[in-house]
């Protein structure tokens, strides 16, 4: 998890009332988005206007870079805007999708703030950014709530003006810890020796803890490295100290992860069986499937992830509007998290805009909507969705977290299949971690 967490009056200052939408924009603004060139787009046929005019709404991740891309995130919020427009749009309102992207980069993300503060965007959604410190200020200046976020950054449970729609980084690696409790011997953590990596033993010790388990041995590990072969080696000595119960290597490296796992490959018939566990985004079916799948290394592991497996049924409307408006783009891949998060997204904005009626669509109305105590169902892909303060959770640095909840799945015959039934509700795990 990226990010910093925010020092209290930073916060407080945010709760209070948001500045009017007119700041001036520092020029260069269009930069980092030129339609269809650069990565950005615009939904063919949609143009700016106001009262019974075009809704606009902007999606960014990052695209090309080599690195944490998310070419995925943008492609659907696309194909959702043309699927949508194609059937009368929102309440016979246009919906204006404008793309742009981030590039991984802070200064690039930043000009994609400021480019949708000037194209009247009233929300940013269903987007992946690591850079929050730089565009958050912009948004929230300017009233644009961020809606769906990919829950990379701390930042995202902390701004009164972003509306996650799941439990990032924190729930993922809390309802881990609370599954392999029960099934593993000795645990070992491997993961990125960052700043943002030293946030990861607590919230995966604290779901051991919540099952009667002991910590997990943490090592940590170059998050740029090609090869992970000491640092599997060592990792499988401290799983495999407990001859009585295999014990489980977790590797916690983002995108490294398969790189991690070739390593793991090579040198796990040299000790004794232990089994692999990780997190949605670190491995998806997609990767699964490029390790080998069945023969793979992932074969057997235990994978926390926020939504249900992409073969669920609950899945079958994206997939249908994937079939329609873009059938044939490789970018989009209904078991990406990245993509499926877009999807709710979209889903709650959907929700809102449809509870104004014909009302004014504008940022802070958008807003208004999400504060007044909205309960959005995303057809049982979440619980039912509803951005109000969570004491419970704030203590622990997340108010905004308002779905705590994960699904457990497990690698089986090469495909990501449900290891339990219904959600995990890590909201008590999360509230015993220690985070200090």
């Amino acid at each position: 998890m990226t990010g910093r967490r925010r020092n209290g009056s930073r916060f407080l200052s945010r709760l209070l009332p948001r500045p009017g939408r007119g700041r001036a924009l520092a020029a260069g603004a269009l930069a980092a988005c030129v339609p269809l060139i650069t990565g950005c787009g615009i939904v063919p046929g949609a143009t700016q206007g106001a009262g019974d005019g075009p809704i606009t709404v902007m999606t960014w991740a990052p695209e090309n870079t080599g690195a944490n891309d998310k070419p995925g995130m943008p492609a659907l919020a696309r194909a959702y805007g043309r699927w949508v427009n194609a059937r009368g749009g929102i309440g016979g309102r246009e919906l204006r999708v404008l793309t742009c992207n981030e590039r991984n980069d802070s200064v690039t993300v930043a000009r994609c703030a400021r480019r949708a503060v000037e194209e009247g965007a009233v929300a940013v959604v269903g987007s992946y950014s690591q850079h929050t410190d730089s565009f958050l200020n912009t948004l929230e200046s300017a009233g644009i709530p961020y809606i769906g976020g990919y829950g990379i950054t701390n930042d995202e449970f902390t701004s009164p003006l972003s509306y996650p729609v799941n439990g990032g980084q924190p729930a993922l690696l809390a309802g881990l810890g609370r599954a392999l409790a029960d099934r593993c011997g000795p645990v070992a953590l491997v993961r990125p020796d960052t700043i943002a990596g030293d946030q990861l033993p607590p919230l995966l010790d604290s779901g051991l803890a919540a099952g009667g388990h002991g910590r997990a041995g943490d090592q940590r590990a170059a998050e740029d490295a090609t090869a992970y072969d000491d640092h599997v080696r060592q990792a499988l000595r401290r799983a495999t100290a407990d001859p009585d119960r295999p014990g489980c290597v977790v590797p916690a490296l983002g995108d490294r992860t398969p790189t991690f796992m070739d390593s793991f490959r090579r040198a796990r018939a040299d000790f004794p069986e232990v089994r692999t566990a990780t997190v949605l985004g670190s491995v998806d079916q997609t990767t699964i499937n490029a390790s080998g799948g069945a023969s793979g290394p992932y074969e057997g592991a235990y994978v926390t992830g926020w939504y249900p497996q992409a073969s669920d049924e609950r899945w079958d409307a994206m997939k249908e509007v994937i079939e329609q408006e873009a059938f044939g783009d490789t970018r989009i891949d209904p078991a990406d998290a990245g993509v499926q998060t877009t999807w709710i997204a979209y889903t709650v904005m959907h929700r809102v805009v449809e509870t104004l009626g014909g009302g004014e669509v504008s940022a802070d109305a958008v807003t208004d909507a999400l504060d007044g105590g909205l309960k959005v169902s995303t057809g049982g892909l979440t619980p039912t969705l509803r951005w109000k303060a969570r004491q419970e959770l704030a203590a622990v640095g997340f108010p905004r977290m308002v779905n705590a909840e994960v699904t457990q799945q497990v690698v089986r015959d090469g495909r990501l299949v449900a290891a339990g039934k219904g959600f995990t509700d890590t909201t008590g795990t999360l509230q015993a971690a220690d985070l200090v």
